[in-house]
């Protein structure tokens, strides 16, 4: 996997994590630089670890089943883009609660980042190189999501659902590209 792969992986990752930070910024009334840094942190910080996390467990495993990493990769990836794609077209309003208190985020960022710990166990198996990937995935969400807040402060939550959609929609790709190119049907 190269790094414009891992880019674009990136951003989709960090889609449910921008849709929560847009909600954040929605809820808080006086929007401050810090409240935008403080939900980057948390999100891009557990966005990192998650999938290191994943890339230990997957390691443990890699041989094992190598015959079908492919198969797992995909199925992984399409049903987390898959979750999101759906969650993208539910209208229910969620309550956006305005607390960056350490538990709420904590709460927020672990339940944002559980598809990065899938993604991590795929990256053992394709054998991708952990530290930049993390560090990139890192990154890409605390900007990203830094600026959620601020989008939802201005905007509201219009860009909430589209986000989950894009967000979705590149996972499943990136999992239907995995599968192809094991199975040498594509031709780059």
């Amino acid at each position: 996997m190269g790094y414009a792969e891992l880019f674009i992986l990136a951003v989709g990752l960090s889609m449910d994590a921008f849709a929560v930070a847009v909600c954040k910024g929605l809820s808080i009334r006086v929007l401050l630089p810090r409240h935008a840094v403080i939900v980057g942190l948390w999100f891009g910080a557990f966005q990192a670890l998650m999938p290191a996390i994943g890339w230990l467990l997957g390691a443990a495993f890699a041989d094992m089943i190598a015959a079908v990493d492919h198969w797992i990769a995909f199925v992984l990836l399409a049903l987390i883009g898959g979750g999101m794609i759906r969650e993208s077209f539910h209208k229910d309003e969620e309550e956006c609660d305005p607390s960056l208190a350490p538990l709420a985020m904590l709460l927020l960022a672990v339940a944002t980042s559980i598809d990065a710990l899938a993604v991590g166990i795929t990256f053992a198996f394709l054998r991708v190189d952990i530290l930049p990937a993390v560090t990139l995935i890192g990154v890409c969400t605390f900007l990203i999501s830094a600026a959620g807040v601020k989008v939802g402060n201005v905007f509201g939550a219009r860009y909430k659902s589209r986000a989950e959609l894009a967000g979705g929609a590149v996972l499943v790709l990136i999992g239907l590209k995995i599968l192809l190119e094991h199975l040498e049907l594509l031709p780059f």
